[in-house]
């Protein structure tokens, strides 16, 4: 069996920041507890994008929550995944909605949502939801009930 630290590019080495939209930059490491069903939260405090109509600035928190399986997704390279959202034009829902659909053809998760909570522009806060369970599983009620409850 290999060692996971030696796929890990990022850990430890000095940080290159990509200028655009870079899901290349994901790494993952295996789920030493694949028998248990836990939530993993991450929160980005910091998100940056751009209007793509106007190439604005468009800040938010992002909460990221997930049930994992195998895989697992390395923290340092979700943050530099993240940032290199700060020169990329897209709506808040697309923000949103990609970095799901990222995670999920990285890590395959049991269960995964995505909130963005952007600040106001122009008057109005924007907050996208956007969650997935794997079909034909409990995660997938999960997913279904969730998404009915939804609430910030």
């Amino acid at each position: 069996m290999s060692n996971d630290n030696d796929r890990l590019t990022l850990l430890g080495a000095k940080t290159a920041y990509r200028d655009d939209y870079a899901p290349d930059v994901l790494e993952t490491f295996t789920n030493k507890h694949q028998g248990n069903d836990y939530w993993v939260r991450f929160n980005c405090p910091e998100f940056t994008s751009l209007c793509p109509i106007t190439g604005q600035p468009d800040f938010a928190e992002i909460r990221i929550s997930y049930i994992p399986d195998v895989r697992m997704v390395e923290s340092k390279s979700l943050k530099i995944y993240l940032f290199s959202f700060r020169n990329h034009g897209a709506f808040h829902e697309d923000c949103v909605n990609m970095i799901m659909k990222d995670l999920i053809a990285l890590m395959d998760p049991k269960y995964i949502e995505v909130t963005g909570l952007f600040t106001p522009r122009g008057g109005i806060s924007i907050y996208p939801y956007a969650n997935y369970g794997r079909p034909g599983t409990k995660y997938e009620a999960l997913a279904n009930k969730r998404m009915e409850e939804h609430d910030l």
